[in-house]
């Protein structure tokens, strides 16, 4: 919506805040920042793990208070205890984690629970569950228990609960990270129409394409605001950006890339729509030089190195074997809820494979029973290297040596004190000796990304969302697992610390002979790093083959609430438009060369 610039709703003055500052490992997170917010502007906040944007986001509603400096939401001073009710009925804020907000028992009650403590009438109350019900999609799921639902769902319930109070700013701190395609594109029609009828919303994301639906785009680094300004203005930074860690998105950097190799690409697109007519543009220059005769430079550059083979073990060992699993929650009760239906599944030895689905489609059930932490019922079958899990004489320690799972909030896996007692704890349990332990843990720690001095003595609860997840992926990386179980782990990182840590776990896979099954919500990331996908829909195997046949068939994934990687979507719409794209570009080096040799031709 059109914004207009007057009086701001939230205003930030040399905004500083360090956690613990009275003892000698405080962390400085925020450092200075002076920032407007105006009555219904859409502002994204993007940065790498650690700039400081979730502790930005606490203090717009009051849940953290200034160290120095001072947080006004309508001209309320937060500091003060007395405006802390008046802040936050102002201020709506959806976690990273939606079960750190969700506190009844039935979905319905948890959405009504908020809009109940404001004291409204009994008929506003039902009229406002209904319609926050409606809006998320969770109408159906009104009588299921939270805890039973994903998390992709419970970010819906979450979110459900916050907008029937009816805020003036939503704040919303990572609150699609967890979604499927659809259930993303359905939230954020939500936030948009909220938008247009005048909600403010303040977006933390590490969606570069979800950034680039805002108004303004703010970028944090080190806790001090270093870029401002429009979506285009701040994309097309591109190689700060990068240098920031943030990235943008794939379409832009497509852009970006063809631009480099000739200068009469356009350089800047935000969308797909924009950058199929920067191709449209382009071809069609090059078709009137052609017809004077004028040469062209495309053609002339050498080509980049093309994006790597993705892996595909062919003839492998069979390393896990699901056959015929089914699987119910609350079996035999009124709640009795299915998962799973019939469900098969294999996986080679050294193979990376992905497993793909809408909420609630059953992926985390079925990697849970890839280590027994569920067990199999007849007349299904789990075999892990030959073991039978549905038998209960196996041994489930020794299974889970083998099979190391990192759950969707990895974070939760914490529990000692210091990051590098952490990671150790298992190698402790084992009994490995001390030094062995500390050359182990260094090594775990280098491979996801955290700098072993910097990191080892830190406290778990001072990191960031980002640093827990890879401390945790640390911890389960330590033991050497045979195969690694990632479900939606690497949700919470920013795009270059995930892109370093799917660099890292494809080096592990093809160098040391990892098996890795993968579970995401991003099929960007899936694109990057399997061989093949399983695509599941209502707890059966809907889709499944090489990641390239799978995401060739946008329209049948589309049908099971899922999508293809932005570069796919690229080839797609320049065919729709006659433009012929060879083979099925999933990166962005496979894009640019893909459409590069389309250009030159």
């Amino acid at each position: 919506m059109s914004i207009e610039i007057g009086v701001p709703i939230i205003s930030a003055r040399g905004l500083s805040f360090s956690y613990n500052p009275q003892v000698q490992h405080s962390v400085p997170a925020l450092r200075g920042i002076d920032l407007d917010v105006y009555p219904g502007e859409y502002l994204a906040v993007i940065g790498h793990n650690g700039s400081g944007k979730s502790t930005l986001a606490k203090h717009f509603n009051a849940l953290l208070r200034p160290t120095a400096g001072e947080m006004r939401v309508m001209g309320l001073d937060t500091r003060e205890p007395a405006n802390t009710l008046a802040v936050r009925r102002t201020v709506g804020m959806v976690f990273q984690v939606p079960d750190n907000q969700l506190v009844a028992s039935v979905v319905e009650e948890d959405v009504a629970f908020g809009p109940e403590n404001l004291g409204l009438p009994d008929k506003e109350l039902h009229e406002r569950v209904e319609w926050a019900l409606a809006l998320t999609g969770m109408a159906e799921y009104r009588h299921r228990q939270p805890h039973r639902l994903s998390a992709g769902q419970k970010q819906r319930v979450a979110l459900a609960g916050v907008v029937a109070m009816r805020p003036k700013v939503l704040v919303l701190d990572e609150a699609t990270s967890m979604l499927d395609p659809e259930g993303r594109r359905e939230v954020l029609a939500v936030v948009r129409r909220l938008n247009d009828e005048g909600m403010t919303i303040v977006a933390i994301t590490h969606s570069m394409d979800e950034a680039a639906m805002g108004d303004r785009v703010i970028v944090l680094e080190l806790g001090r605001i270093v870029l401002e300004g429009t979506p285009r203005q701040v994309f097309s930074d591109v190689e700060t950006l990068r240098t920031l860690q943030v990235g943008v998105p794939q379409v832009t950097e497509l852009a970006f890339e063809l631009n480099k190799r000739d200068p009469a690409f356009p350089p800047e697109a935000l969308t797909v729509g924009e950058f199929v007519g920067a191709v449209e543009e382009t071809m069609a220059l090059r078709s009137r030089q052609a017809s004077a005769g004028e040469r062209g430079t495309f053609g002339q550059s050498p080509a980049v190195q093309a994006g790597q083979s993705l892996p595909s073990p062919a003839a492998a060992e069979p390393l896990l074997q699901v056959h015929n699993l089914h699987h119910a929650y609350l079996r035999g009760t009124p709640l009795e809820t299915v998962s799973l239906r019939g469900v098969g599944l294999e996986v080679s030895r050294g193979e990376a494979v992905g497993i793909i689905g809408r909420a609630g489609s059953g992926k985390s059930t079925l990697v849970q029973h890839l280590n027994g932490l569920l067990r199999p019922r007849e007349p299904g079958r789990v075999q892990v290297a030959g073991h039978d899990l549905s038998n209960l004489g196996v041994d489930v320690r020794r299974i889970r040596q083998k099979v190391g799972l990192v759950f969707q909030y990895p974070e939760q896996q914490l529990f000692e004190r210091l990051v590098g007692d952490d990671i150790a704890f298992g190698l402790k349990k084992l009994g490995m000796p001390r030094a062995q332990r500390r050359e182990r843990v260094c090594w775990a720690m280098t491979a996801v990304g955290l700098d072993f001095e910097t990191f080892k003595d830190r406290y778990t609860f001072s990191l960031s969302g980002g640093e827990m997840r890879k401390a945790a992926l640390a911890g389960v990386l330590a033991l050497r697992p045979e195969v690694l179980i990632l479900d939606e782990s690497t949700s919470g990182l920013d795009p270059r610390s995930r892109r370093e840590l799917l660099d890292r776990l494809l080096v592990l896979n093809r160098e040391e002979g990892l098996t890795l099954v993968f579970v995401s919500p991003s099929m960007e990331d899936v694109a990057e790093l399997v061989g093949r996908v399983y695509v599941l829909d209502d707890g059966r195997v809907a889709l499944s083959g090489p990641v390239r046949e799978v995401f060739a068939q946008e329209v049948a994934l589309r049908r099971h609430g899922l999508g293809v990687p932005q570069i796919g979507e690229v080839a797609h719409r320049l065919r729709q438009r006659g433009i012929a794209v060879e083979g099925e570009p999933l990166t962005v080096a496979e894009g640019v060369e893909a459409i590069w040799k389309t250009l030159s031709s």
